[in-house]
């Protein structure tokens, strides 16, 4: 039996490192030019039931998502509060796991998010990360009563996922170098 969960996109705004919103930054995938927004959803979709988008006030997405678009309330506050949108929704939702990514990664895969699943039922744990030599904050599974307590560290003025991360019972499942986890950040790395 597969274990429900959600999927949490953070669609974020634009990157510093590419100058432009990476969300609709085009790829060219396996069934054509895609943005990567579009792409996330199509791989997320394939294994998580609902999907949440969590953009940016104002950031312009494609129509057609097959996806719940959920709006940050501010610009620029890091990915702990769009983490405890989205987590919310999910909760919601009636999910007690989503798994929670960046837009940035093209080639996340189905088998990838099967991988950390499977500890974070059977161990119970509040986060499952894969761990290839660095935390991958943003491409793990979470537990979605975690959002009032991802919304208390942002009201402490805390914005990254580390803060959560280190209050809370996580679990790291070792992985080798691969390109699921890879983020884009510079044209360089599409290539």
């Amino acid at each position: 039996m597969t274990t429900p969960l959600a999927a949490v996109i953070l669609a974020g705004g634009a990157s510093r490192r590419m100058g432009r919103d990476k969300a609709t930054l085009s790829f060219s995938g396996p069934t054509g030019e895609t943005t990567f927004v579009e792409r996330a959803v199509a791989i997320l979709g394939e294994r998580c039931s609902p999907v949440f988008v969590v953009a940016a006030p104002g950031q312009p997405l494609p129509s057609g998502l097959n996806a719940e678009v959920l709006r940050d309330d501010v610009r620029g506050v890091g990915p702990l509060l769009a983490t405890a949108r989205g987590l919310r929704a999910a909760a919601d939702a009636g999910l007690d796991l989503a798994f929670v990514c960046a837009v940035d990664m093209p080639y996340l895969t189905v088998d990838l998010i099967g991988e950390l699943v499977g500890p974070a039922v059977r161990l119970g744990a509040d986060v499952v990360l894969p761990w290839d030599g660095r935390d991958h904050y943003l491409a793990g599974v979470y537990r979605t009563a975690l959002a009032d307590r991802a919304d208390a560290l942002v009201a402490a003025g805390e914005r990254s996922m580390r803060a959560l991360v280190n209050v809370v019972d996580t679990q790291r499942v070792v992985m080798s170098e691969q390109r699921a986890l890879t983020n884009v950040n510079t044209a360089a790395d599409l290539a």
